[in-house]
């Protein structure tokens, strides 16, 4: 077995997308001959949580644990609303208050990479000594938050370690950084860090084929492609929803506002008597204030079906029973590396996919290979109401199906294979 230390801020209960990938990889790590140490914050402050995650960790896993300060428990003081949706990566498109203003230059500017910053010096301290002790030789940090390769990166000078820096997001150009009201000094100062980390990294990971070829102009290190997958969960649901609902599982941030679908399925409810009766639009999670005023212009609010934020057990049930999987991205250049991990979770639901991002969109291939959706640009609106079309009638005829075809790669037994062989390479 090769002891491997793992740094990541995200753990159970942490509730989201960020904690499962390193989850999955630590469950199955030890089948490839990896054991795996974790490192996380004694006192996180999570904008979600879900218990369920915690029955996930394995029960003989190592598991260090060491205080963080965390400044969103004082942003509270501004304004506790704005601070956790701040912290959950809610950044609002319209006019903004002068509260919001504030809080988005005081993170953007005084906390670079970002607020987790504080854990990067005491981390560092407890792990030096650790390592030394355990004889560890090989460390991996993920992010973001991406103070966490900071880390990773002052541990490879100060005790000769291989490290491996894993991008679960883009640094630099992701959607949200450009909204940050960075200064030109702060804009350069996280360029720097990310070349710093990108070129002293041993290996990195990512989990899109764009990400990679963006970091390959940066560094010459090797770069591995690792996508995020699914685990399975028992079988699809019996029954599916009565209605002909379109559910979207997560958070719908600003930005992330499809109008062309509203206005499709507006124009829908008032051509066809039928669709008008049946239509459900299901939105589990976080749903920004811009959406919900686009989706009540176009006359949807009858539609609206909102449980809120679910564990991830009943995320997957409402996968399994809705009629179509909505998945939708920031339409940008930003995003076309973005994959989220839900996709992989939504392949195996058994549900047709209906997804709309930006025109490149590294979702688009993986969905086409596999046979489970199509996705759309923002500009597509003719074919997307076709498409609506399309699988209404399927609906009403039963036959609103998938027909998936090579999924076992995106397996996470499989994806942690392809990482164990990494780690194994540095022995």
């Amino acid at each position: 077995m090769k002891k491997t230390l793992i740094i990541t801020y995200y753990w159970p209960p942490a509730g989201g997308p960020g904690v499962q990938r390193w989850l999955k990889f630590v469950k199955y790590l030890r089948d490839f001959e990896v054991d795996p140490v974790v490192y996380i914050p004694e006192n996180p402050d999570y904008p979600f949580k879900d218990e369920s995650f915690l029955g996930e960790v394995p029960e003989d896993i190592t598991v260090l644990r060491h205080p963080i300060f965390e400044p969103y428990a004082l942003a509270s003081v501004f304004s506790k609303k704005k601070s956790q949706q701040l912290s959950s990566g809610i950044i609002s498109e319209k006019k903004q208050s002068f509260t919001e203003r504030l809080l988005l230059w005081i993170r953007g500017n005084f906390f670079i990479p970002d607020a987790r910053k504080f854990w990067v010096k005491p981390s560092v301290r407890f792990l030096s000594t650790y390592l030394k002790e355990n004889n560890i030789d090989t460390i991996i940090t993920t992010g973001p938050p991406h103070s966490v390769h900071l880390i990773g990166m002052q541990l490879k000078e100060k005790c000769g370690v291989r490290w491996i820096s894993d991008f679960r997001d883009p640094w630099t150009t992701i959607g949200y950084h450009k909204r940050l009201k960075l200064t030109g000094s702060s804009r350069r100062k996280h360029k720097q860090l990310e070349r710093e980390v990108l070129r002293n990294s041993d290996q990195i990971v990512v989990t899109s084929k764009t990400t990679k070829k963006e970091f390959e102009a940066i560094t010459q290190q090797p770069i591995e492609v690792i996508t995020n997958g699914y685990d399975r969960h028992g079988g699809r649901a019996t029954e599916p929803d009565k209605l002909f609902s379109l559910s979207h599982i997560g958070s719908l941030l600003s930005g992330r506002n499809p109008e062309i679908l509203w206005q499709s399925l507006s124009e829908l409810t008032r051509e066809r008597e039928d669709f008008k009766k049946d239509l459900e639009l299901k939105l589990a999670g976080v749903v920004s204030e811009d959406i919900l005023k686009s989706i009540e212009a176009q006359g949807l609010k009858p539609y609206l079906n909102m449980p809120g934020y679910l564990s991830h057990e009943d995320a997957l049930k409402m996968q399994r029973s809705a009629r179509l999987l909505l998945l939708i991205e920031i339409n940008s250049k930003e995003t076309e590396c973005i994959i989220p991990g839900k996709l992989f979770e939504y392949m195996v639901a058994g549900r047709p996919i209906l997804a709309i991002g930006p025109e490149n969109w590294d979702v688009r291939d993986i969905l086409k290979d596999t046979n489970t959706g199509v996705s759309f640009s923002y500009e597509q609106k003719t074919e997307l109401k076709e498409k609506i079309v399309s699988c209404y009638e399927d609906y009403k005829r039963g036959a609103l199906e998938s027909h998936p075809i090579g999924l076992q790669q995106y397996s996470r037994k499989s994806l942690t294979q392809k990482l164990a062989s990494i780690i194994h390479k540095g022995s």
